[in-house]
Parts: structure tokens; sequence; C-alpha cells
């Protein structure tokens, strides 16, 4: 890290909001929702038991009830699956890769079915920053690319494509992601 921390220093003092207060544009939750920008900066990571599962055209990719849910600001949850409960012999790595300056140096991850791959579908950190370690080795998908659930509920992508939040009926927002929202 001491090669990024100027770096990761101006990213994390990049956002207005940090989870302390709701803006104004900020759309009401209803009984059984949470607000995204109730969320903290730096992200806080929660333990899930429900459901997660992740396929493609009918094939499971990944299925667990141990799921870690990382909550940030402006963002839908994002689901974090043990390697345990992933079908690894599905992955393959991926060109790339990219640093968040909240959890680390990213790796990218292609799914490969039979004769099908879909690119960049997942992700992981093999060594997170220290607030985010429980996240390390684990995966998660892009709910734009694959058929990412929750309970049975499909979860839809975060706007943009950048970001692999899981929007889903119990999350409220608006989020980042789309024009206009770099500064959240």
């Amino acid at each position: 890290m001491s090669g990024f921390s100027d770096a990761i220093r101006q990213a994390r003092e990049k956002w207005h909001y940090r989870g302390q207060v709701r803006p104004p544009f900020a759309e009401a939750t209803a009984a059984g929702q949470e607000s995204v920008w109730d969320y903290p900066r730096p992200p806080r990571i929660e333990s899930d038991s429900r459901s997660v599962v992740v396929a493609w055209q009918g094939q499971t990719i990944a299925e667990t009830n141990r799921a870690l849910r990382v909550l940030e600001t402006a963002s839908p949850p994002t689901f974090y699956l043990p390697p345990e409960d992933v079908r690894t012999d599905l992955l393959r790595s991926a060109p790339g890769g990219s640093i968040c300056e909240w959890k680390g140096q990213a790796r990218y991850w292609s799914v490969v079915l039979g004769d099908d791959q879909i690119d960049h579908a997942a992700w992981s950190y093999d060594q997170p920053f220290e607030n985010c370690r429980e996240i390390a080795g684990c995966f998660s998908f892009y709910p734009g690319k694959l058929d990412c659930y929750v309970d049975g509920v499909r979860a839809t992508p975060q706007p943009g494509g950048l970001y692999g939040g899981w929007i889903t009926p119990d999350v409220v927002g608006p989020f980042k992601g789309a024009p206009g929202t770099g500064h959240w």
C-alpha cells in the first residue's frame, strides 16, 4: 500500500457523503427497507444468512447462506461469497485489475461454461486492506453479467457498469454509478 498511500488518501477524501446524514435527494424508506445513504464510508461488512445464488443460463455458479454484505454509502450491497461455496472450476483469471480506496487491489475473473465465456464477471481481493480483511479470498459477481439472487429475488445491477452492487427491493437509493454521481 505504501506506493498508493497518497492516491488512496486522495480517493478517500473525495467523497462528499459518508453515511452520517441522508442527503435531501435520498429516497424515503418503507417498512423493511434500508437506505444506502445510511451505510458508512469506510464500508461496513456484515454476515448475511439469506440464500444467495449466482447462475447463468440455469447453471449454478455459486450458492451460499454464508455471504458477506459490504455496505458503503450510496451503493447497494455487494455480496461476497466464500470460495467453498463457489464453483471455482468455472472461473478463469481475467486480465486487468482495479484499486478500491477502501478494499484494496481487486483481481478479476471470467466465468467459463463449456464454449461460453463471460468476461470480467467476478472479482476478489487476495489481500484487502485491514478494515476489509473478512472478504479476503471471497468472490463477488456482477448482476449485470450473471443471474444473481437473494432469497429467490433477482438482483438488478448498480447503474453505470463500474460498480457491482446488487439492487433488491429491500434497498433504496438513488445509487451511485450513473452520470453525475461521481462525487457521492
